[in-house]
């Protein structure tokens, strides 16, 4: 179980299932192929932002190994790319929310990949928009199209052409006007309280 604060809530999500794992993996194993040395790839580590607030847990990084050598959460900014993998119960927290806070904390890239429906979205260049951070370039394809970041510290490209996807189990079958079910039963997404939001202050704050 995770736990993440954004906006003096604290979300918790409780652990992902096998193929989103498996997903991690192979980014993981693509990605340290490109990368140069000093650098490497990095799961399910707490990053904090102390004087925004906010504490996010990536579901994959790329920084450099001396700056993994800590105790303390690690500093945002010394991450080069982070990557989320969206969940099916909880995509806003991926698409809205993260979008939102990984520019404020000052990470220059960001890769979103769904399995829900094989595509990946990539987020670039910080500048400002309504007095805030933002990313201002967006680029939204389908799986099997690589992903090509480039990076201050050199461009990575990875494939993206085998990533396992949810399967009709996982998401439910839905047709039919505003969502409603026709046919057979809708199979319930796992976890379907996956991500908990909870009122909370700030420390700090």
């Amino acid at each position: 179980m995770l736990s993440e604060i954004s906006d003096g809530m604290i979300v918790i999500a409780i652990s992902p299932r096998p193929r989103h794992h498996l997903t991690a993996a192979l980014l993981r194993k693509r990605l340290d192929a490109e990368l140069p040395d000093g650098l490497g790839v990095f799961q399910a580590t707490d990053i904090d932002d102390e004087a925004l607030g906010k504490l996010r847990v990536p579901d994959l990084h790329v920084c450099s190994y001396d700056a993994m050598d800590t105790d303390d959460p690690l500093d945002p900014r010394e991450i080069t790319l982070a990557i989320e993998i969206v969940s099916p119960s909880n995509p806003d927290n991926d698409y809205r929310d993260k979008t939102r806070d990984y520019p404020a904390m000052g990470i220059p890239h960001y890769l979103i990949l769904d399995l829900r429906d094989g595509t990946w979205t990539y987020l670039w260049g910080i500048g400002r928009a309504e007095g805030r951070p933002v990313y201002e370039n967006r680029l939204h394809l389908a799986y099997g199209k690589p992903v090509t970041v480039a990076t201050d510290l050199g461009t990575w490209t990875i494939d993206t052409t085998d990533l396992p996807r949810y399967s009709t189990k996982d998401m439910g079958v839905r047709c039919g006007v505003n969502g409603r079910r026709k046919g057979r039963r809708e199979a319930r997404p796992p976890h379907p309280s996956r991500f908990v939001k909870v009122n909370s202050v700030i420390p700090g704050g």
